[in-house]
């Protein structure tokens, strides 16, 4: 089963990535926001937005959320009642850093989000034009073993913020491909053969004969984390090597597995890591029958789950500073340990330093590496270099209004083949979220993932291509009009799983003994969700919070749901490969896998 669109839903994803942030473009095929940018390419999302948020044409979507520095944050210079509680600095506000927030905020600790952005939510964040139409950073799904999500979601209360389990269509130029169904709404069968048997019956464009060259290929899942040695060899070689290992045929290849990874992991097959693709690929579609369903959010992500994390941060007495920049790291006392973060407002310039008991980096790869090179204290580590050695991925959100309503087969949709080098996606937004049931026209947002080859195009040409490629899908749209539309780049956004990076990726748990480490990217989390996932992501804070409740000795760690377990014939055949993998490597023979 494909992962149509996770990732930017994670995945969307995906962490507020505090230092990328100055180098995502935001350009907005708006023409007043054209007239007030005087050169769109060169300017980082932060100037864009500062630019956006002084005109009365964009405005973040909840600007009263966050606070200055320059009034509010605890630092070493402030006046006023001495304040007694542990000190926690999380950088980063996205799922990984409002998971660590919100938790240790709630805990009785002096919590400081630091977040670049004016806005909260990291990439999930976003912004509503003066006309009041909402413009973000791509779609987010939330998948049916988003267990820790949902329970976060049911504790911030209010009006239930997601729609139902949907359908979904997989489209090639040639026309459609297959559908996914909602499998919880189907007798429950065991894992595979549910799968099989309720997608079965639903149109495919790809011969039976081809699809069943994916059965051998199926043993990996059972192999690849056999081990630590087993799961690196794995990780060592591509997702495309692996497939020609086990005979996938070059259809198959092409018209299924290429492009579900292109939308699942955001890089094609060959820059992908096979172990990162194998558990990816068991988390979202393989574990169980019913993981493949997804959900949407009914509104602005932003609006409606982060404004009221920071309100719950906020009356928990911690606070969340927007625009903020981390400049420096100062060292403790012992020379080992951080005693305080150094940040600069991006508005006014002004430095504010914030004490600390422990520090959580909820930030990308992107941000990170500038922390490495800027700050010393991190730069002396080889655990902290290492992570010069990971790649990010280019991601383009785009949003469309139409001038009249054009119906479409699925309110979610996964294109392979459009595009050379890039995967993409369109939704339906009037079928998905309240705001746009009775618009007048379709308002579609589409994405591309791996979109480096389309980033120097203009927004004119963006949106003529996303035009292009839906009357391919839905005729319908051949006869509507574009009246307004909007075009967001990320470079090097989210992260990329590319072979042998498992090497370079760092723990949570640190050489500094109070810094720790979240977001999707980091190793070691004992927990099933995997891959590009905003699950992932928020998981990665919860136990980063813990690692600071330990540390500090102060609160009670946080509840983390961990994934359904393995069904019993999954768990049974791990084991018997387990023990010939023993067997074999006691007589000094390979594994017939890998």
């Amino acid at each position: 089963m494909a992962l149509h669109a996770r990732s930017m839903h994670r995945h969307c994803s995906r962490d507020s990535q505090q230092q990328q942030q100055q180098r995502i473009h935001l350009r907005i095929s708006r023409q007043n926001l054209r007239q007030a940018a005087s050169s769109p390419h060169s300017r980082s999302v932060l100037a864009a937005a500062a630019a956006a948020a002084a005109s009365s044409d964009f405005q973040p979507l909840d600007s009263s959320a966050t606070t200055s520095s320059s009034s509010n944050a605890s630092s070493s210079s402030s006046s006023g009642p001495v304040d007694t509680r542990k000190k926690v600095v999380v950088v980063g506000g996205g799922w990984a850093g409002f998971g660590a927030a919100k938790h240790l905020s709630e805990q009785g600790y002096a919590v400081t989000l630091i977040e670049a952005a004016k806005n909260p939510g990291g990439l999930s964040g976003g912004f509503r034009t003066s006309s009041g139409k909402v413009v973000e950073a791509g779609m987010k799904g939330f998948w049916y073993s988003y267990s820790n999500i949902f329970a976060l979601l049911k504790d911030l209360g209010g009006a239930w913020p997601l729609t139902d389990w949907t359908t979904s269509g997989f489209w090639s130029p040639k026309g459609l491909t297959t559908e996914a169904p909602v499998f919880s709404k189907l007798p429950r069968l065991p894992t595979l053969l549910g799968q099989f048997v309720h997608t079965a019956p639903l149109h495919w464009s790809l011969p039976l004969q081809d699809r069943l060259t994916m059965l051998p290929f199926l043993l990996s899942f059972v192999d690849y984390d056999a081990s630590p040695e087993v799961y690196e060899r794995y990780d060592k070689m591509s997702a495309r090597e692996l497939f020609r290992l086990w005979g996938v045929s070059e259809r198959c290849y092409q018209e299924f597995l290429r492009p579900t990874l292109l939308v699942g992991l955001f890089a094609p097959p060959e820059e992908i890591s096979a172990a990162s693709m194998l558990e990816t690929l068991y988390f979202y579609a393989l574990a169980h029958q019913n993981d493949f369903d997804v959900c949407w959010p009914r509104g602005s992500i932003a609006e409606t789950i982060f404004t009221p994390m920071v309100e719950r941060i906020q009356s928990a007495g911690g606070q969340v500073l927007g625009g903020q920049l981390v400049t420096d790291l100062q060292p403790g006392a012992d020379g080992r340990s951080i005693a305080a973060v150094v940040t600069r407002d991006v508005a006014t310039g002004s430095s504010t330093t914030h004490e600390a008991d422990a520090v959580v980096f909820a930030i990308g790869i992107t941000g990170m590496q500038k922390l490495v090179q800027q700050c010393r204290l991190l730069g002396d580590r080889q655990e902290f270099r290492k992570v010069m050695n990971l790649r990010s991925i280019d991601v383009i959100a785009t949003r469309l209004w139409f001038d009249k309503l054009v119906p479409t087969r699925y309110p979610a949709n996964v294109l392979s083949g459009f595009e050379t080098t890039a995967g993409a996606t369109f939704f339906n937004l009037n079928n998905l979220q309240d705001e746009y049931r009775d618009a007048p026209g379709s308002v579609i947002t589409a994405d591309f993932y791996g979109a480096n080859e389309l980033l120097p195009l203009t927004d004119e040409e963006v949106v003529a291509r996303v035009k292009s490629h839906l009357e391919v899908c839905e005729r319908g749209f051949k006869g509507a009009t574009v009246v307004d539309s909007a075009v967001l780049r990320f470079p090097k956004a989210v992260t990329h799983f590319s072979p042998g990076s498992y090497a370079s990726r760092p723990f949570q748990a640190t050489s500094i003994p109070n810094c720790f480490l979240a977001g999707d990217w980091v190793k070691g989390v004992s927990h099933g969700a995997n891959g590009l996932s905003q699950e992932r992501a928020y998981v990665t804070g919860l136990t980063a919070a813990n690692l600071v409740v330990d540390h500090c000795g102060q609160g009670s760690k946080a509840v983390v749901l961990d994934v359904e377990p393995d069904e019993p014939h999954i768990a049974a055949a791990k084991q018997a490969n387990q023990a010939v993998r023993g067997v074999l490597d006691s007589l000094g023979l390979k594994s017939p896998l890998l």
